[in-house]
């Protein structure tokens, strides 16, 4: 049985914590202060135009977390996702309403600026693998963001894009956990096999192990046949020989951690391979320093 999932929608008004020493409850949108309010103006508008210009951008992040989980996070942008072949048309439309714009990275995300606020147009993940398409929008149910009805990122599709963000500073595992605990047996569990496909279904069951793991009460939220299919694939490729290739695909999961190996140890960097288009790290670029290898260990702490 599913245990106080918050009914999507409701407000979550800052309490004081129980507990001193634990984070303040953040504030939802529509009880925030005037400089809050000037922030999501500048959101809504943004979402406005796209809308009233023929664009259907799906929203994602905290506003979709809170849709589909009840649970709200303080957000200082708004995250819209559309497809690629959409994103300039899309920037034009913004730059045209005053918007300072941008493509910042070819592979995943353009920006919108208004002042210090600013809108991120998402059109795939930072390693090119959950890649916006059609079905985003097809799935998605509408929902009520910043007073507007918009299109809401479908659960499943948070599901794939979160789950390969595995960065030293920042880990979106508990999101997916959420997103388990309080809609598991409403996914569409065939379509999610699908979207991890052959090469990344090991990412999303490390994810519901790790499920089961925060909410042992609540594991029956995963269907078992996904589980037992998904050890089922786990056994056959234990018995296989392991590859003969030197390749990393840490990398998709992490720009940061894995520049020893692929930098020093030789190992081949797979986003050079399973990511179309690829051509380095735009967005955030990170060196690996030229000192010596006996403490890379060390350095990124």
């Amino acid at each position: 049985m599913r245990r106080n999932c918050p009914v999507p929608g409701a407000s979550l008004f800052a309490l004081p914590s129980l507990h001193p020493h634990l984070a303040r409850v953040q504030i939802a949108p529509e009880q925030q202060s005037a400089a809050g309010q000037a922030e999501h103006e500048a959101h809504r508008e943004a979402l406005r135009l796209l809308q009233e210009q023929g664009f259907e951008p799906l929203v994602g992040g905290a506003y979709a977390l809170k849709t589909h989980t009840g649970i709200w996070r303080d957000t200082k942008d708004l995250d819209l996702f559309l497809r690629k072949d959409q994103v300039q048309r899309a920037l034009d439309v913004l730059a045209r309403a005053g918007y300072r714009t941008e493509m910042t990275d070819e592979i995943w995300l353009a920006k919108a600026y208004s002042g210090p606020w600013f809108v991120d147009l998402i059109f795939s993940s930072g390693n090119g693998i959950a890649t916006v398409d059609e079905q985003w929008r097809s799935r998605a149910a509408p929902g009520t963001v910043l007073g507007l009805q918009a299109l809401i990122v479908p659960a499943e599709e948070m599901i794939w894009q979160k789950a390969f963000i595995q960065e030293r500073e920042r880990f979106d595992g508990a999101d997916i956990h959420h997103l388990l605990r309080c809609k598991g047996r409403q996914l569409d569990w065939d379509h999610l096999l699908k979207r991890f496909g052959e090469r990344h279904w090991e990412v999303l069951l490390v994810h519901l192990i790790t499920y089961r793991y925060a909410f042992s009460c609540e594991k029956d939220q995963v269907p078992e046949a996904v589980m037992r299919e998904l050890i089922r694939r786990l056994e056959q490729r234990e018995s296989e020989p392991a590859g003969a290739d030197r390749v990393c695909r840490g990398t998709l999961l992490s720009r940061q951690q894995y520049l020893h190996e692929t930098n020093v140890e030789g190992y081949r960097d797979a986003r050079e391979t399973e990511t179309e288009g690829w051509t380095g790290d735009r967005t955030y670029p990170v060196e690996y320093p030229d000192r010596g290898t006996h403490d890379a260990h060390r350095r990124s702490r």
